[in-house]
């Protein structure tokens, strides 16, 4: 039992930290093209597998399409994404460049963060309580007797805790990221 509260708690870690890789920090990070798909033969396909995406400087994504045809999808894709990104299309590949972050725009970055991290430790702490109230539920039922019910209610509280300062350990670093110029 304990090891599927764990593994509960590790997948909000989990959800946390790639919400955190699509927040970009002001430097070219391709992971934030993850979630874009590209109409390739008909077919939703995933940017990555499209062509190839380097980095080339701090602030530059290139993205060369294995075949000239798709330069006008990805552009397509890029620009009804959420990004905010203006793609730049040289007819063999195409540019993304990430502007400096504004102090504001960091300050806003930063505050999301916290909340997204907040949310994960309210779904950590929620874990927690459905599982002390099946552990009751089994005390009740003469399935473990009361020790038995504290010591595993100890032992979530400590995966609790070790979740809750992991989260806050996320946050901090994707904090100092942002606000990092």
């Amino acid at each position: 039992m304990l090891k599927e509260i764990e593994e509960k708690m590790k997948k909000s870690l989990e959800g946390l930290e790639n919400e955190y890789v699509n927040i970009r920090a002001g430097r070219a990070n391709p992971n934030i093209l993850n979630k874009i798909k590209v109409e390739y033969y008909g077919v939703p396909t995933p940017l990555q597998q499209c062509g190839n995406v380097s980095v080339p400087e701090a602030r530059t994504i290139l993205i060369t399409p294995w075949e000239t045809s798709l330069l006008k999808e990805i552009e397509k894709a890029i620009l009804c994404s959420d990004l905010g990104l203006n793609p730049n299309n040289d007819g063999k590949s195409i540019v993304l460049n990430f502007p400096e972050l504004t102090e504001e725009r960091r300050k806003e970055l930063a505050k999301d963060i916290k909340k997204k991290g907040e949310n994960t430790k309210v779904a950590v702490r929620n874990i927690r309580r459905d599982a002390n109230d099946h552990i009751k539920k089994q005390q009740k039922a003469n399935e473990i007797s009361e020790d038995e019910q504290k010591e595993y209610e100890e032992k979530v509280q400590k995966l609790t805790d070790k979740y809750v300062d992991l989260i806050e350990k996320a946050i901090e670093s994707k904090t100092k990221e942002i606000m990092t110029v």
